[in-house]
């Protein structure tokens, strides 16, 4: 069976994006794939974080895994920092990656770009640490939005360049990207990603939204004056992104279909159709949420994904510091 792996950087609450563009998605590959499902704390700390904030969305992130539908039996669930090997291997792999692609990243460019102050080592290093996250575990396959497949094919050019220089250490993995769902944009503002950095917050549905204040995001999605349900990203970007919702939430129906399920009618409707699709999504998971976080279930599955996860990084961790000379054998 190939091996899967991700990890969700909880430095905030899970929002609809996180569960369309992801979590839905693990849930159908545990079947198909070996899983391995992480949740990235160390990635958290490369900006100031509240420490009982954190450690609340830690929590919550762990339960939200499993109320989405992810199995503990199925897929191996884990605390980044319960297995010691990444941070170890990620400093390897920071020793190997060229200051040049660092400073190609994405994120780091954009902080730049607007003048952020206060940018620490972490947040330029760890794409590095990425690429550890993913490599230690042989993975595959990395399931990932359209925005992070820059961070995949960094981790592709580090395991090629170990693999060219010490031997044959790492498996090349792949970019997995859904073709519905993998990038799903602000209700407020359709030219940017669903994020819960949202100034207005009204852009943002949280997995953990009161039903009412969901329904409400959805019905005040901005759209158009072309009352008609197209999909068309670019004169149309904000029916497109909820077309993709209600692709998302209905076993991924096709979007020429949704065109003409909806021709004719107005914006309202749609908007109320994709809201129920919304609210019934977020009630089962809300409900699952409250009987996971009423129970030890948290506790058992990390304790168990971080020995299993644990057994293959430290073993691949020790093989890469041998290929190095790092260890006295």
């Amino acid at each position: 069976m190939k091996r899967m792996l991700s990890g969700i950087k909880p430095t905030g609450q899970l929002h609809l994006g996180n569960y369309i563009g992801a979590l839905k998605h693990f849930v159908e590959y545990q079947d198909e794939y070996e899983m391995l499902a992480f949740i990235a704390n160390l990635h958290c700390i490369t900006m100031p974080q509240d420490p009982s904030e954190l450690q609340k969305n830690l929590t919550d992130c762990v339960a939200l895994y499993l109320a989405c539908g992810l199995d503990p039996n199925k897929a191996t669930i884990f605390l980044q920092t319960d297995v010691k090997s990444h941070a170890q291997l990620g400093y390897i792999m920071c020793c190997h990656t060229y200051l040049g692609e660092l400073n190609r990243m994405t994120q780091f460019k954009d902080k730049m770009a607007k003048n952020e102050t206060n940018l620490t080592g972490g947040l330029y290093t760890y794409p590095s640490l990425m690429a550890a996250d993913i490599l230690i575990y042989d993975a595959d396959y990395v399931p990932v939005g359209e925005d992070q497949k820059q961070h995949v094919e960094l981790t592709r050019d580090l395991a090629e360049r170990f693999n060219h220089k010490y031997g044959d250490l790492f498996k090349v993995p792949e970019p997995l990207v859904s073709k519905v769902g993998a990038r799903i944009m602000s209700l407020s503002d359709p030219s940017k990603k669903m994020s819960k950095s949202d100034d207005s917050d009204k852009g943002c549905i949280y997995l953990l939204d009161d039903l009412k204040v969901a329904r409400k995001k959805v019905m005040s999605a901005v759209t158009d004056s072309l009352a008609n349900v197209k999909y068309d990203v670019v004169n149309q970007p904000g029916i497109s992104n909820l077309m993709q919702i209600y692709s998302s939430l209905s076993n991924d129906l096709p979007f020429e279909e949704i065109e003409k399920e909806f021709a004719g009618k107005g914006y309202g409707e749609f908007k109320k159709a994709v809201a129920d699709k919304v609210c019934e999504t977020l009630e089962i998971i809300q409900n699952r949420y409250k009987e996971i976080i009423d129970s030890n279930i948290i506790e058992t599955t990390l304790q168990q994904g971080a020995k299993k996860a644990s057994e293959i990084a430290d073993k691949k961790l020790d093989d890469v510091q041998k290929a190095l000379g790092m260890e006295i054998i």
